[in-house]
């Protein structure tokens, strides 16, 4: 394996604790008490569970404002319309959960707040699927409140770049600023349990320098989930995605850089293996048999005229990144990514105000 190590990265290692602006004080630590992970309370599922419990009472009376369906099917956008609309009781429902999860995200992020690991957090940032609405951000915003009330001097912020974009943009920050000297976009990919998003992000170095600007240009979303397929069956389809990205990017004159930054659940070890986390994804992909960044080296040897080179990390490390930029006022911040789970990560930046 330290033969694939040396063939796969070369600009940094995977996993690593120390990126060229930041160090990762922690990654996917899994805090507990005595009803399991905390985590769990904060997720896209606990929500859910929330709105059933205000829903229950309203039906044996048989005045439930969403009828018979099924609360987990409740798309997020109507939630975000009954919140301004003009049923008042649908609405004192949706309020009613959201004041309950904030409880709930409050209670996990004192936890954390009072963790060794995230000792002196100044900032936390937001994101997951569960922030892309308007009852994400008003969550948000009365959790930072509830905190406040208790004099913990934190601010709560829902991360900038929608989600989706966010686990792409980060992975710029894996990689050290030269390498960007002579390109101007980067291939990145998103592994999630239900989706594989890959893209190129566009640096746009040109508009600021410290990346603030940059975007994603074009991206490719797979919905694995769907399909069921087998762990080399992804890891093919996968291949596929870049390799029409790569020879669209070309197309169009971009200067790709010679790097797929990759942000992936799980704890990330420094050979491109992955060590617990991944138990969501199609197949074992925490086989010491496997390795993601070898074998998309064996089948993307070059981009442009250089040889690849891999870079991958903790998904919610990589979506923290995004917020980078927007970070150098504080000295130490943290990610709190609330989705099927809650992802978490806190960095400590190498510069900017001590």
């Amino acid at each position: 394996m330290a033969e694939d190590t040396i063939k796969t990265t070369g600009i940094a290692a995977h996993g690593a604790s120390r990126l060229p602006s930041v160090e990762i004080d922690s990654f996917n630590i899994e805090l507990r008490d005595d009803e399991g992970f905390i985590g769990d309370r904060a997720s896209k599922g606990a929500f859910r569970d929330i709105l059933e419990k205000w829903r229950k009472p309203l039906r044996k009376t048989g005045e439930d404002p969403f009828g018979k369906e099924p609360s987990e099917s409740i798309s997020k956008k109507l939630l975000d319309a009954i919140l301004i609309g003009d049923d008042t009781e649908a609405s004192a429902v949706v309020h009613s959960t959201i004041e309950d999860f904030a409880q709930k995200l409050a209670y996990v992020t004192r936890r954390f707040l009072k963790s060794k690991a995230w000792d002196k957090t100044e900032r936390i940032v937001v994101g997951g699927g569960f922030r892309d609405s308007r009852l994400g951000e008003l969550a948000i915003a009365r959790t930072e409140i509830i905190l406040k009330a208790e004099d913990f001097k934190i601010d709560m912020v829902p991360i900038r770049a929608h989600p989706d974009d966010a686990g792409l943009i980060g992975a710029l920050h894996l990689a050290p600023s030269w390498i960007y000297e002579a390109h101007d976009s980067i291939i990145a990919v998103d592994i999630g349990g239900t989706n594989i998003r890959c893209g190129v992000v566009e640096t746009r170095r040109q508009k600021a320098e410290d990346l603030s600007k940059a975007c994603v240009w074009k991206s490719e979303l797979w919905r694995h989930a769907d399909d069921g397929p087998s762990r080399e069956g992804a890891v093919k389809r996968l291949v596929k995605m870049l390799k029409d990205l790569i020879a669209k990017s070309e197309k169009e004159g971009l200067k790709l850089a010679p790097v797929i930054g990759i942000a992936c659940p799980g704890v990330i070890k420094a050979d491109g293996s992955i060590d617990k986390g991944a138990q969501n994804l199609p197949g074992n992909w925490e086989s010491s048999k496997f390795n993601l960044p070898a074998s998309l080296v064996d089948a993307i040897p070059r981009i442009g005229e250089h040889d690849t080179a891999i870079v991958m990390h903790n998904d919610g490390v990589v979506q923290g990144l995004s917020e980078m930029p927007f970070m150098q006022d504080v000295k130490r911040w943290g990610v709190l990514t609330i989705g099927t789970g809650l992802g978490n990560a806190r960095f400590t930046n190498r510069s900017g105000k001590s």
